[in-house]
């Protein structure tokens, strides 16, 4: 799907869903307020009771103006303002039973909390007060539904709110002196690009596809050609991901077994117990193995993960044998029937030799007791580091088969262009990105929701 192509169905899709919304909002008020305005006229036979039924249709109206729109509100507020006229014409009429009044009274009530329900609209568990921030839900959480689309593009729109800033500010000073398109105009949109760190090798491609790209040599304001440029490095990007599978494979039977990778501070770990947390919520049956026995409080870390998300956990001494934990953790999984495995290592590049012996004696271990596994291998990038991250998946990757990449921390820089560098030099899958701090934060990679949220209000569509 092209640029232009996913920002118009972003245009479309959110005017209309928040149109039907509001048609059906107010379509289930004026019925239930004409149905309730009807039957309470057919019991007019008092003063009191008419005042009741005024009484409650103002309630009533109240509410629906509290919970719904004020068109709604509006729309109640009209339909009643009848009842009241018919309730002060009915004033002769005597007076009734004091308990007559009062169960009329009950019924309206119940009226008007129907209503109220009836149109006020659902609220996403998302936009609930998060009262654990940070921190995993509790078991009797684990049949959450997984996010709506909806939910899903505004995390997304929210966590690149940075990226997004940051390349719209370069690409407007870049364009602030824009008058025609020549060797200098070229010379500076590469360095706008390497400062966005899409990485010097997309830079380089982009500046000589656009070269001879027409549109651009017709564009004439600077709208146009800030389009065209998005433009083509959408479509260069999705050209390197040709063949690409953003999704995880899971093992046909028996534990599926992820093991992550990543230099200290990249947030392994917290990674981990997001995901922990999340596949706990789809119904798997997790377990954690702490094969980070050498840097400081790294188990202790893990486990207070796996307490917040209910899991299971196998450990190790500290500075004890890594692959001693993943041979109890991986015997573990297959003797109790767990869904996953999720294994931690490492992170020590100062000591690369080491490191990676480690985490191939670990991979042997791992194939030899099921075959296929490790089934993936994520390396887990820190997105605030730029170019350095880059620089850490090329030195993972020769030593390591990667699979994929998990992007931390996408919500606290302004460099999303990293995505573009990563596919274009690596061939890797981003397969989950790091949103936000919260443990719902950690979304599985869609590129349409990342285009649009890295370029949102720098696009411009018919």
């Amino acid at each position: 799907m092209g640029l232009f192509d996913i920002f118009r169905r972003h245009k479309k899709e959110t005017p209309a869903s928040d149109h039907a919304a509001s048609t059906s909002l107010t379509t289930a008020a004026s019925a239930s307020a004409s149905t309730t305005v009807a039957a309470s006229l057919s019991t007019s036979g008092s003063t009191s009771q008419q005042a009741s039924v005024a009484s409650a249709s103002t309630e009533r109206s109240s509410s629906v103006s509290q919970s719904a729109s004020s068109s709604l509100s509006t729309s109640v507020s009209q339909a009643a303002a009848p009842l009241s006229q018919s309730s002060l014409s009915a004033s002769t009429s005597g007076l009734a039973s004091a308990s007559s009044a009062a169960s009329l009274s009950t019924v309206a009530a119940h009226q008007s909390t129907t209503l109220a329900a009836s149109v006020s609209p659902a609220v996403p568990s998302s936009e609930l007060p998060d009262e654990t921030a940070g921190q995993a839900p509790s078991g009797e959480e684990s049949t959450t539904t997984a996010p709506s689309e909806d939910q899903q593009e505004k995390k997304y729109d929210r966590g690149l709110e940075k990226s997004r800033t940051g390349f719209g500010a370069r690409l407007n000073r870049f364009l602030a002196n824009f008058r025609h398109v020549d060797e200098d105009f070229f010379d500076d949109l590469e360095d706008m690009l390497i400062e966005s760190d899409v990485g010097y090798d997309m830079a380089m491609k982009l500046s000589d596809s656009l070269r001879e790209e027409v549109k651009l040599e017709n564009a004439k304001s600077k709208q146009e050609v800030s389009n065209v440029i998005i433009e083509k490095m959408v479509d260069l990007y999705e050209e390197a991901g040709q063949g690409e599978n953003p999704d995880l494979r899971m093992a046909a039977e028996g534990p599926t077994v992820i093991m992550f990778v990543g230099v200290n501070g990249a947030g392994k770990t917290t990674t981990i117990g997001k995901m922990a947390a999340l596949f706990k919520r789809q119904g798997k049956k997790v377990l954690l193995a702490a094969a980070d026995t050498f840097r400081a409080g790294a188990t202790e870390q893990l486990d207070v993960w796996a307490q917040r998300d209910g899991v299971d956990i196998v450990t190790g001494p500290e500075n004890g044998d890594p692959a001693a934990v993943v041979f109890d953790a991986v015997q573990k999984a297959k003797r109790e029937d767990y869904d996953v495995l999720f294994v931690d290592t490492a992170g020590r590049l100062q000591n690369k030799v080491n490191l990676m012996n480690e985490l191939a004696k670990m991979k042997r271990i791992l194939t030899r007791e099921i075959p296929d596994a490790p089934h993936e291998v994520l390396l887990v990038l820190d997105a605030t580091t730029g170019q350095n991250a880059l620089n850490q998946a090329k030195l993972f990757k020769q030593s390591t088969d990667v699979t994929g990449i998990v992007l931390t921390k996408l919500d606290g820089t302004a460099r999303g262009g990293i995505v573009f560098a990563i596919r274009n030099e690596l061939h890797l899958p981003v397969k989950y990105v790091g949103l936000g701090e919260k443990v719902d934060d950690l979304q599985k990679f869609n590129a349409s929701d990342f285009v649009y949220g890295l370029f949102k209000g720098l696009v411009e569509v018919d």
